[in-house]
């Protein structure tokens, strides 16, 4: 950190789209960036959907409770309407921020609202990686005039670069989400989660309910595995409806017994449980932009297996630093599981690498180069974030529509 940065504390306002009720990799990057922004000295406020019983973090705003809406090939839960524009406004205005950083402007939720009520330094990370976004296409007419408002667009992966390029024209710069790589490395392998030669560990981490996280790829390999390696545990942690009962009527009383379904788990074993397993899986099918827990599963020190999506493969330095099969075909990952796990040599010289590669991913260099836009975009500024006295056509249409007795 350079010591202009230091002598310059920022006020910072960000905005998460999705509600802190049920966390997501948005919302972690958003909590994560929040305090390691804190950690600087700068001063940070964060607006996100919750319930008013939410435990939240100090530094968070609760904008009211959220509704489930399909969006991604998942259900995100967002928050909008005339009453959550009004908390809005409310909050920038007692902000009085030096930038704001929105989290997916474009998704019908607060980073919406807050783009159309605000004006100043604006700074709009995009998270999404899709090919083809219907989602997308239809929101984009009513923030088209309101992006010219953005002063800075940052993607958190080439993928979701392109997807910004694709389907709202202009750039962004590529800043990867971060994590804090010391707490994995330093982990603690726990017995109950630890591998042998005979029963080797593979760790699964998602929601299990959402088809494009690929469980259901990683349970019809688990019979090919075991034909091989008959002692192979299948650790899934996660929340979801998928449970033993399902696993049972899929696989059978036999091979179902090899999968252990842990349920939600904290950080703390989260980064134990990679740290104890022979290996990660990363099944996913589609609508991943990124992959922030195999970063996570590299830092603990576990071999990463991964669907060979563009932006595993990007993480994975184009295989170097994991092992990658065919998305979606169950037989080639249970062959590759096999060959990772048969192979000790392997597994120790792509870990080796993975070590070198995740320190681009640590909050330290990632907060240095958000910092940099920041500073970059209030540079061009001279004004504070502020309401927009002429560009809030979206805000107005919303109050029209709490005149006729409309609420969210």
């Amino acid at each position: 950190m350079s010591a202009d940065r230091a002598e310059r504390p920022l006020r910072v306002g960000i905005v998460c789209p999705y509600s802190y009720d049920v966390p997501g990799g948005v919302q972690f990057h958003v909590r994560d960036l929040a305090e390691a922004l804190i950690a600087r000295g700068h001063t940070v406020s964060v607006l996100a959907p919750a319930d008013d019983d939410t435990p939240i973090p100090e530094y968070m705003t609760a904008a009211g409770r959220a509704i489930p809406v399909r969006y991604n090939g998942a259900v995100a839960r967002m928050t909008f309407g005339p009453v959550t524009a009004a908390r809005v406004r409310k909050w920038l205005a007692a902000g009085e921020f030096d930038v704001l950083h929105l989290h997916e402007p474009v998704t019908p939720s607060l980073g919406m609202l807050a783009l159309w009520i605000a004006d100043g330094p604006i700074v709009a990370t995009f998270h999404t990686a899709l090919i083809r976004s219907r989602p997308l296409q239809m929101a984009y007419p009513l923030v088209r005039q309101s992006l010219e408002k953005i002063s800075a667009r940052i993607a958190v992966s080439e993928d979701a670069r392109r997807t910004l390029v694709e389907h709202m024209g202009g750039d962004a710069v590529v800043i990867p989400n971060g994590v804090y790589v010391d707490q994995f490395t330093a982990a603690t392998s726990d017995p109950r989660w630890t591998g042998t030669p005979e029963r080797p560990t593979i760790a699964f981490l998602g929601r299990l309910d959402e088809a494009r996280k690929g469980l259901p790829v990683l349970l019809e390999a688990v019979p090919r595995v075991l034909a091989e390696i008959p002692g192979a545990r299948f650790l899934v942690a996660g929340r979801g409806e998928t449970g033993p009962d399902e696993v049972r009527e899929l696989l059978g009383d036999e091979a179902a017994a090899a999968v252990e379904f842990l349920g939600g788990i904290s950080d703390e074993d989260k980064a134990n449980l990679l740290a104890s397993v022979d290996v990660y899986c990363g099944p996913q099918t589609g609508g991943e932009s990124f992959g922030i827990v195999l970063v996570e599963a590299m830092s603990a020190g576990a071999t990463v297996v991964a669907s060979d999506l563009g932006a595993f493969s990007r993480v994975l330095d184009e295989g170097a630093a994991g092992v990658l099969f065919r998305t979606g075909d169950s037989a080639d990952l249970a062959a590759t599981l096999v060959r990772v796990l048969h192979d000790a040599d392997l597994r120790a010289r792509v870990s080796e690498h993975a070590l070198e590669v995740v320190r681009q991913y640590d909050w330290a260099t990632v907060t240095d180069q958000v910092l940099a836009v920041y500073e970059m975009v209030v540079a061009g500024r001279d004004a504070p974030v502020r309401e927009d006295p002429s560009s809030v056509r979206g805000a107005r249409l919303l109050e029209l529509r709490r005149g006729r007795g409309e609420s969210r």
